[in-house]
């Protein structure tokens, strides 16, 4: 990694009595870095310096790469030098940065008891429900907050690659390297990621294995807290449910495939469908409740995660169910059993608009070939040409065969000689 504090950092004019930095500087990019955008590299590893004065610094000339001219949005290569101006003058007047509180004991016991996977790239946890991911305006407890404890003995630490809603429990992957966190970020933008959760919804589907494809928008008048489907102009989303276990017609236990990444998706989806998810009442309201003794808590959890490993390999985890969930299986008489059984799939299904594609591709190929094919019997030389069958020489026709003849009877010729006339008188 190149770590302005550790090796790649030269100064080109020296440092001043007081020990601040006064020149220019250059870093080395190392191969965890590989790739970085620019800009991305400054949060990493200067994170004090803003994107205004990183924009600033580009637009005049100062940010070099191999001695070129860079933009923040340029992505960095290993081997490469980054020459860097000097620092901004620190305002006085600007408040100081807040540091981290440091975690009490309750709070590493939380964080550590979380970790079901550990290597030096990536961390597993099992999320318990009720727990944000990330902090908000209100939200200060979180995941983020309690990472702190999950360093061990890397010395970065980890980072978040992807989110669980507040009230969804589960399989959370985390990034103990930048390495790791850029090579995550482009499985699960690629789609290569497979995430699977369970979960209890109202009613039964009357297909057992569906996809729902139901685009996805923020829903206005909300303040982007809720989404809805919008057919002209959500984001695509896609996602594949099967039917584990029913509870008569009052409830099912699904597994839950999402193939893209939208905010609240299985719940929109579900919901959109008329099985909203047991205990989301943002999305299903008062029919979102089942009666019984069922649990009022979500019954939505990230069971399992499998995603290849930067050094090889793949991580492929299972997260084990919260209590109430746990609970409501036993109650509804289900076998937990039963949702580990099924296989999942190593593809990924092609969607309705890729299948059209390859329909309409696969058509234009057959047009394109009898195209061909009417070219080529119009352009063929003539004495190359196989004879059709109207241009084959007429087969000669059978003489008929006549009747034999019997040859006329011809009378002997006589071998005497011809009489003397007889004189007259």
């Amino acid at each position: 990694m190149s770590d302005p504090k550790k090796d790649g950092a030269k100064d080109q004019a020296g440092k001043d009595q007081s020990g601040k930095d006064q020149g220019v500087r250059e870093y080395n990019i190392g191969f965890d870095d590989d790739g970085i955008r620019l800009d991305r590299w400054f949060k990493r590893h200067l994170p004090d310096t803003s994107f205004t004065t990183v924009a600033k610094w580009a637009r005049t000339g100062q940010l070099r790469v191999d001695g070129a001219r860079a933009t923040p949005g340029d992505r960095l290569a290993a081997g490469q030098t980054l020459r860097v101006p000097p620092p901004e003058p620190v305002r006085t007047d600007e408040k100081p940065k807040r540091d981290r509180a440091p975690l009490s004991d309750e709070q590493t016991e939380l964080a550590q008891g979380m970790v079901i996977h550990k290597d030096l790239q990536a961390l597993v946890l099992n999320k318990p429900p009720g727990l944000a991911t990330q902090g908000g305006t209100k939200t200060h407890d979180h995941v983020d907050g309690l990472l702190d404890a999950l360093q061990y003995e890397a010395e970065g630490r980890p980072k978040l690659v992807h989110r669980l809603d507040k009230d969804t429990s589960g399989a959370l992957l985390v990034a103990r390297t930048s390495r790791a966190a850029a090579f995550f970020a482009k499985a699960f933008s690629g789609r290569t990621a497979r995430k699977v959760y369970w979960a209890l919804i109202v009613d039964v589907p009357s297909i057992d294995d569906g996809m729902i494809e139901l685009p996805i928008a923020k829903q206005p008048g909300t303040g982007g807290e809720k989404m809805h489907v919008d057919e002209e102009n959500g984001a695509p989303a896609r996602t594949r449910y099967r039917v584990i276990e029913r509870a008569g017609n009052r409830a099912a236990w699904v597994e839950l495939q999402p193939f893209t990444g939208r905010t609240h998706q299985l719940r929109v989806h579900m919901a959109a469908i008329g099985h909203p998810i047991v205990g989301d009442g943002k999305y299903g309201g008062a029919a979102a409740f089942l009666t019984g003794g069922i649990s009022r808590k979500m019954h939505l959890h990230a069971r399992r995660i499998r995603i290849d490993h930067p050094d090889g390999g793949s991580i492929d985890e299972t997260a084990s169910l919260p209590t109430h969930f746990a609970e409501s299986l036993v109650q509804l008489g289900f076998d937990e059993a039963l949702g580990d059984a099924l296989v999942l799939d190593e593809k990924t299904p092609p969607s309705k608009t890729q299948l059209k594609q390859r329909a309409k591709a696969h058509a234009k190929g057959i047009r394109k070939e009898r195209r061909g094919e009417r070219r080529g019997r119009g352009s063929r030389d003539p004495e190359s040409k196989a004879p059709s069958r109207n241009t084959l020489p007429p087969k000669p026709r059978p003489k008929p065969k006549l009747p034999p003849t019997k040859s006329p009877a011809t009378k002997p010729t006589s071998t005497r000689p011809p009489a003397k006339p007889k004189p007259k008188g």
